[in-house]
């Protein structure tokens, strides 16, 4: 015979399958339009509805797989919503709890769209009061101890791109990244770039966020042998002060008018320098080497030699943005030098393209589909320091007293 604690368990729990049935039809309305970030919205609702029953015991144990099954049985067909998936909402939401607290994030990003779930609305669209401890009540952009969880400024939270990526990206990031700013990385390279799912592991995997200030490159997919690859990925940085260039020195040209060639002869002739700047072990073999191939002639800007590597290092100068036909024009030197130029016992050559500015993000998905190892860093130089910094650097001559 059914007890009144247990009828009054079976009845919470038949509310809870009302309540949770109704936020799915009505956020598989919305989706079937393409808006993810409804989509997104119903998990995060039901996820702290779930939380708010579960995790303090009100629910008891084996709720989620009764409702699941309820669910099943009353939308015949419906999928993503087992126990297990009703748990991946739950930790969705504590997850991403700070956008309760900050609900103005959610709300900024909802309020445009015509959707109104039935009971769990409140979750994401209703304000949420300051954060009160004790007395007193603190700002909701502040860093502040709610609840014993600790809420970030939300200034950086990556709002448009937050709710671009599906559920199943979200879970991958939440289930594999604690730290909240690498969660930010990876939730942006997923919505720039679309990454699929297995993209997006190989991200984490390879710790893309770790190696972020590394030299973008293509390194990993291009080298063969693991111990080389780890080398040329660690040997190169994404950005080198050049400070021994200085192109006020050469005259009065216009800095816009300094080409590729003055910047390469500036490197020539500190080439010590460059060389210390740029990595150990490499060898200056000579700048604009001719490389003839069926009568047509090129000049690569620089080119070395790396024992470490066991290869020769290719460099073209640019002193503008990063362009995608310079990953051509860089394809065309690697496949003459490993073809015509590079001893039996060498490694295939590497190319670096070394300009003044490029997108990073859009080098890395511009630069995977090449079959030579490439990668693209940035440079400055003396001149592009603030002046005042320029006045503060003591003068060549003067350190060349001292060093004597």
């Amino acid at each position: 015979m059914m007890t009144e604690k247990t009828n009054h368990k079976a009845l919470e729990l038949s509310e809870a399958v009302r309540n949770i049935k109704t936020a799915i039809l009505q956020g598989q309305y919305e989706a079937s339009k393409g808006v993810n970030r409804i989509q997104l919205a119903v998990y995060f609702g039901i996820g702290k509805y779930i939380s708010l029953h579960t995790r303090k015991g009100v629910w008891g144990t084996g709720a989620l797989e009764t409702i699941s099954e309820q669910l099943r049985k009353e939308l015949p067909g419906l999928k993503g919503y087992s126990a297990t998936q009703l748990r991946e909402m739950r930790l969705f939401y504590e997850a991403w709890r700070i956008l309760d607290y900050n609900s103005s994030v959610a709300t900024d990003e909802l309020q445009n769209t015509n959707y109104q779930f039935i009971p769990i609305s409140s979750v994401v669209t209703d304000e949420v009061p300051p954060v009160t401890i004790g007395d007193s009540q603190l700002p909701q952009n502040q860093i502040d101890i709610y609840h014993g969880i600790r809420i970030p400024d939300m200034k950086d939270f990556p709002i448009e791109d937050f709710f671009k990526i599906p559920f199943t990206h979200h879970s991958i990031i939440r289930s594999k990244i604690k730290d909240l700013n690498t969660r930010y990385y990876y939730i942006h390279r997923t919505a720039e770039e679309h990454l699929g799912t297995r993209e997006l592991e190989k991200l984490i995997l390879n710790d893309a966020y770790a190696n972020r200030n590394q030299m973008p490159s293509n390194f990993q997919q291009t080298i063969p042998d693991a111990s080389t690859m780890r080398k040329a990925v660690m040997m190169f940085k994404d950005s080198y002060f050049l400070n021994f260039i200085n192109t006020e020195q050469i005259g009065e040209r216009d800095a816009a008018d300094i080409d590729e060639r003055v910047v390469e002869q500036q490197i020539v002739q500190n080439i010590k320098n460059f060389i210390m700047t740029f990595g150990r072990d490499f060898a200056f073999i000579g700048n604009q080497q001719l490389l003839e191939v069926y009568g047509v002639e090129h000049f690569p800007d620089l080119l070395f030699f790396n024992r470490g590597l066991n290869c020769m290092v290719v460099v073209e100068l640019k002193t503008g943005e990063f362009k995608t036909n310079y990953l051509g024009q860089l394809m065309g030197y690697l496949t003459i030098l490993d073809e015509k130029i590079k001893k039996p016992h060498e490694n295939p050559s590497i190319g670096i393209v070394l300009c003044k500015s490029a997108n990073r993000e859009y080098v890395e998905f511009m630069i995977r589909d090449y079959s030579k190892p490439m990668g693209v860093a940035t440079y400055k130089t003396a001149d592009d320091l603030p002046e005042n910094m320029r006045n503060a650097l003591p003068d060549i001559e003067d350190l060349k007293k001292l060093l004597e």
